[in-house]
Parts: structure tokens; C-alpha cells; sequence
């Protein structure tokens, strides 16, 4: 059945986002809301100043109602006739000279991170290990050296 042919106390029972609903899928085109709620007015019988201030009402509802989507210049349409685009933005490549990579790492460096050619190693390992102390089930400390 219409929104049209519907009898007054069957659109009193639907709510106004319904009604627009209705309105729109019958319509089939993007509507502003001011138009679409001077049409579910006048389909409740709704007078002027009702209208007025019930306006600001309508346009949340619509705005919190997933089936609706906002479009340009103030039209409204339902939702399920439009399809999100996703673009998505690559950024270009640089052509990046590997001497500028070179220069920036050097840049970076700490001075704790230089090797100096010729720089005398310690070939022994560090003895972190000269202190422990084993503890024994007796609670008798033994020294091991490593």
C-alpha cells in the first residue's frame, strides 16, 4: 500500500521518519527537508505553525536515523540508493640519492655509535659474573668463579 492510500489513523501510528521514508522510497528522488517535512505534514494534517516547531525535531531524527543520508545544498535521500566512495591518496615516491641517506645517518649518529678503524678491542668477556654468590637449600654461601 502508498503513503498515499494510507488512512489517517494508519500514518498517525508511524512516526515521522517513517513517513519520510515512505515519502522518499515512493519518490524516488533527493528531496530538501523542508519540502519533505511540508509533505508529512500535510499528509497528518499538520498545521502551519506545528510545522515551525516541529521542524528542528525532524531534521535530528533524520540526522540520527541510519536510513537517511544528508547530500548536498541540503537534500535528503535514503541511504540505500547511494554507495560511500573510499579514495585513497598514495604519496608519491621521491627518488631518494643514496649519498643525502648517508649524510642523514651520519647526522644521527651518537658518539657511542663511531668505530674508529683501528680502535683497540677487548677480546676477553666482561666479568659481569665475578660477584655471584650462589645460595645454597643450607643458606650457605658459596664463591664460584667463573
Amino acid at each position: 500500500m502508498k503513503i498515499n492510500e494510507m488512512s489517517k489513523e494508519e500514518l498517525e501510528s508511524l512516526s515521522y521518519d517513517d513517513i519520510a521514508y515512505y515519502l522518499l522510497e515512493e519518490s524516488g528522488t533527493k528531496t530538501k527537508i523542508t519540502d519533505l517535512f511540508q509533505e508529512v505534514c500535510n499528509l497528518l494534517g499538520l498545521s502551519q505553525s506545528e510545522y515551525e516547531a516541529k521542524i528542528a525535531d525532524f531534521f535530528q531524527m533524520l540526522s540520527t536515523d541510519q536510513r537517511f543520508i544528508m547530500l548536498e545544498k541540503g537534500f535528503w535521500d535514503l541511504k540505500s540508493r547511494h554507495q560511500s566512495k573510499v579514495v585513497i591518496e598514495e604519496d608519491e615516491e621521491e627518488d631518494i640519492d643514496p649519498e643525502e641517506i648517508e649524510e642523514d645517518e651520519e647526522e644521527n649518529m651518537d658518539e657511542e655509535d663511531i668505530f674508529y678503524e683501528g680502535e683497540e678491542t677487548d677480546d676477553e668477556p666482561d666479568d659481569d659474573l665475578k660477584d655471584l654468590v650462589i645460595v645454597t637449600d643450607d643458606n650457605d654461601e658459596e664463591n664460584v668463579s667463573i
